[in-house]
């Protein structure tokens, strides 16, 4: 995909968000409680605290939440994940938000064709 002649993809950002829905929860989770994911970080905002757990349960997920995915793909339409604990309320619901470009020569590992990395642009 290019724009502007330069090749790349787009990538959505994220809001993971604890939710409980009357729920009981048994691991800490706190209803309301969020992180984002902006390109490959995850940004914690304010206090905001999650169970490595429940982390964990979400993490393999998040990199294909950020793509294009078909309308009718369950990546698509599927928006939470359960607490790994079988007795646990808890869930996390993955939000896509707004999407941005990232440069193919920003993000790539290859010498030829790397560029500055798109995390020292922002500076």
């Amino acid at each position: 995909m290019e724009t502007d002649g330069e090749k790349g993809f787009w990538l959505y950002d994220l809001r993971v968000e604890t939710v409980l829905d009357g729920r009981t929860p048994v691991c800490r989770h706190v209803e309301g409680e969020s992180f984002r994911v902006v390109g490959e970080n995850l940004v914690f905002d304010g206090p905001a605290k999650i169970s490595m757990f429940a982390l964990a349960s979400v993490l393999p997920l998040l990199p294909a939440k950020q793509r294009e995915t078909a309308a009718d793909d369950w990546m698509s339409t599927d928006a939470e994940v359960a607490c790994p604990d079988p007795h646990c309320g808890g869930r996390l619901r993955i939000v896509r938000e707004d999407r941005r470009w990232f440069s193919h020569a920003a993000t790539t590992g290859l010498p030829d064709q790397r560029g500055t990395p798109y995390w020292k642009e922002e500076e």
